[in-house]
């Protein structure tokens, strides 16, 4: 971990620096307060420098907003849109707090963020932290307390920081109505688990015995934790393993990787892009060894990735059928999330046209 110096009251001071998504510390850093204005903190930002905030917590909020709102959105293409988002988050992560040695904010007005600091980055005493990613930990953590309510399970799940949390339902109600191959009860795969949501669905839904697996740590303890709420550890086993479950074979394998391809940025970007396409092809590759002789694979991924032409239709079914595979069915629906009506959103004409798709995939010779 690297560290930062500023000078404050006179004196040179040090502290460590944190940043999830591995962006250095600002070269310069300026201490400022209430007195600080949105345009003149977007001057610092764009010259590089960073912002340690001593005023009121909830004014340091109502900066960035304030911020937020004067830099213009991007438009055009969608690499230009994330391009110009990632501008965005730049120029909003120089807005700096310090975090104290007892893991405490020493501003006025500021929230307990111990326990929320401990859940996403493990503690990080006497450091400094973008006020932005720090606001993400605590919203994250509210969402990890309350839960989110999952119709196909009539429960809650609690996502984890940095853990794909299953906030659009439709995918998930995609593998609640598809009938489950074959007459008996299947032996499922889940790649790629994250909350744990689809394993605790086919579980549910009377499969012999579910393997589910999570390259992220986090992950695969957010889903153990789940299994044991819903009372179904003994019936899902989670692994920490890339993909595939070793020596194993399933009646059905389910995987729901990362809708677009691109490279993350950051690790709450892991569950949106899928660098090279990388899981969807390991997946596809991978499956005719991992398939009983009549078993299926369910492909969850939605078409957005289409109409923002970063991948075509004919691409996907070359793929799949490279892969000595073939496409025994599809079920599709409507996304249901805010983005997909908001006309305000630079993406909003591919969003309006997207469907979600489950893939049934059997292979081309059993």
């Amino acid at each position: 971990m690297s560290t930062v110096q500023w000078t404050e009251n006179g004196t040179i001071r040090t502290a460590r620096w944190h940043s999830g998504n591995g962006t250095p510390p600002p070269g310069r850093i300026v201490v400022v307060d209430d007195r600080l204005t949105a345009a003149a903190a977007l001057r610092f930002a764009r010259a590089g420098t960073g912002m340690l905030w001593r005023g009121d917590f909830p004014n340091a909020r109502q900066l960035v907003r304030a911020m937020d709102r004067r830099i213009p959105e991007g438009s055009g293409s969608f690499t230009e849109v994330r391009s110009a988002r990632a501008e965005r988050a730049t120029l909003l992560g120089k807005v700096l707090v310090f975090v104290e040695a007892d893991h405490s904010l020493q501003l006025r007005r500021a929230p307990d963020i111990r326990a929320a600091c401990e859940h996403a980055f493990g503690g990080i005493a006497s450091t400094l932290i973008s006020l932005r990613e720090l606001l993400g930990a605590l919203s994250a953590y509210q969402w990890h307390q309350k839960g989110i309510h999952i119709n196909a399970l009539s429960s809650r799940l609690y996502p984890a920081y940095s853990v794909f949390a299953p906030t659009r339902s439709e995918y998930v109600d995609l593998v609640a109505q598809e009938p489950l191959p074959g007459k008996g009860s299947p032996v499922v795969f889940d790649l790629g688990t994250g909350t744990g949501v689809l394993a605790a669905l086919l579980a549910r839904r009377g499969a012999a015995e579910v393997v589910a697996t999570d390259l992220n740590p986090r992950a695969v303890h957010c889903a153990r934790d789940n299994l044991r709420r819903l009372g179904l550890s003994d019936r899902v086993q989670v692994l920490e393993t890339d993909l595939w479950p070793a020596d194993r074979r399933a009646d059905l394998v389910v995987c729901n990787p990362p809708w677009l391809p691109g490279i993350p940025a950051s690790a709450l970007e892991l569950g949106i892009y899928d660098a090279s396409s990388s899981m969807l092809h390991r997946f596809l590759d991978g499956l005719p060894d991992h398939l009983t002789p009549h078993g299926e694979g369910w492909l969850i991924l939605s078409d957005l990735a289409e109409h923002l032409r970063l991948r075509t239709r004919a691409e996907l079914l070359a793929r799949i059928s490279a892969a000595g595979l073939k496409v025994a069915g599809r079920r599709e629906t409507t996304p249901r999330h805010r983005r997909a009506t908001d006309s305000a959103d630079p993406l909003h004409a591919p969003r309006s046209r997207e469907r979600t798709m489950l893939w049934r995939l059997t292979r081309s010779r059993a």
